[in-house]
């Protein structure tokens, strides 16, 4: 039974506050979307009657919003996080949390200094496909697992002309769509010791990063994370490896194409994911195919609730935020170094991991 309703102020209603904020928001009892900071007044005004539309600035300090969503262009992240955290508000900032690991560690201190909730939206814990992956690894049917291999690979020939494809703090492919990435590694397997990355801009004209392959290293376990915008078909977005056999997952997860159709979490075929995963027996090379979980991406939105109400652990802490970037900005410097390179995290940050 939810007694209270937390007044949401969204900032930013472009690709990501449109395709998945606003809708996740909305459909989460408990959370009402009452403020957007953006200059779309007509369209949001039509999708969600009664909201106010006003400017950015604004939505940090607003009097009517207990949770601020910053779903703005990386650079303003920090700033903006930063007013609304100190004005008393909880906020989620969706990814890469800040620009930098020193951004990200000022945050978590202004969070405590003040008392309030800070999270970044790792939405993509929700999907199916990362659903079916920790439930692989829970029932062991691999053994000892040595490889886990996670691609988000698009076909985009073209370079586009948007401030994600511009030269430019945060930009570029792998600030993009690393952090995705970089949190299903800490998600599944934890904190990794060291990091080697090589990037690369493949497309004619292109001026930022279109090609990643990012390597995190473990006692006994290789993570290898992959992003590139020439990639058309492909392989399994999602493969295990261990000591009894191997496990492979074909497909995306459907909720971005549903949500951008308009289909919102309450009905009945959201999520579903027709694509199985795969086990390869080591001994046999028998093949068993395992329906993959329905995927709700919702249920961020739903912890970030039960965490302000009810004093529930944080969905995506911000321990999580600031070892993704310091991978983030680790991986870069070991591309531009040709070297693996450890994590630049304090031994109080690790001991949060232990």
């Amino acid at each position: 039974m939810i007694d209270r309703t937390i007044r949401v102020g969204l900032i930013g209603y472009g690709f990501a506050g449109k395709t998945f904020h606003a809708p996740l928001i909305h459909s989460v009892p408990g959370l009402a979307l009452s403020l957007v900071g953006s200059s779309k007044r007509e369209a949001l005004q039509a999708k969600y009657p009664g909201v106010i539309v006003c400017s950015a600035t604004e939505v940090p300090t607003h009097p009517d919003v207990d949770l601020v969503v910053i779903a703005s262009p990386n650079e303003s992240h920090f700033p903006l996080a930063a007013a609304a955290l100190r004005a008393g508000k909880d906020v989620v900032i969706d990814k890469p949390f800040t620009v930098t690991l020193a951004e990200a560690r000022s945050l978590a201190e202004i969070a405590r200094q003040h008392n309030r909730l800070l999270s970044v939206f790792h939405n993509r814990r929700w999907d199916s496909e990362i659903l079916a992956t920790k439930a692989i690894l829970q029932t062991g049917v691999l053994g000892e697992v040595s490889h886990y291999e996670s691609h988000l690979d698009r076909f985009r020939p073209v370079v586009r002309q948007r401030w994600r494809e511009d030269p430019g703090p945060g930009a570029g492919l792998w600030f993009d769509l690393g952090p995705h990435l970089i949190d299903q590694a800490l998600h599944l397997f934890g904190l990794p010791h060291s990091v080697n990355a090589s990037f690369g801009i493949l497309r004619e004209g292109g001026l930022t990063d279109d090609w990643a392959h990012v390597q995190l290293n473990y006692d006994r376990l290789r993570v290898i994370l992959h992003a590139s915008l020439l990639v058309s078909g492909g392989g399994p977005r999602s493969v295990l490896h261990g000591t009894r056999g191997s496990w492979a997952k074909f497909g995306a997860d459907v909720q971005e194409r549903q949500l951008m159709s308009g289909m919102l979490p309450d009905d009945p075929n959201f999520g579903y994911d027709p694509n199985p995963g795969i086990v390869y027996d080591g001994a046999t090379g028998e093949q068993t195919e395992v329906p993959s979980p329905v995927g709700n991406q919702s249920g961020y939105y739903a912890g970030i609730r039960d965490a302000i109400l009810a004093k529930c652990p944080i969905p995506v802490p911000v321990k999580n935020a600031i070892a993704g970037m310091a991978i983030l900005e680790t991986s870069f410097e070991s591309g531009a170094r040709g070297q693996v390179l450890p994590l630049p995290l304090t031994s109080e940050e690790r001991a949060q991991w232990e």
